[in-house]
């Protein structure tokens, strides 16, 4: 498959917006006094494992953009 530089940009940008998003994300979420009561909370948790699966698809979705602007740059 062959992406656009268009598209390798966007996907490129979505990911570092994702690393940007996400982390914040978590300092909010691990300040709210329903994540900690006698030990981490299933809110914390469930918070949690949503940034942790968002970061991980935020940078594969990255590195496939990057990979296509490698790639379109080949094809010039």
């Amino acid at each position: 498959m062959v992406l656009s530089r268009r598209t390798s940009v966007f996907l490129l940008l979505f990911g570092v917006w994702s690393w940007i998003i996400w982390p914040t994300f978590l300092r909010n979420i691990w300040g709210d006094p329903r994540s900690f009561e006698d030990g981490p909370q299933p809110f914390l948790l469930v918070h949690l494992v949503l940034v942790v699966v968002s970061l991980a698809l935020g940078t594969t979705i990255a590195v496939i953009g990057l990979r296509g602007l490698r790639g379109a740059r080949g094809r010039r």
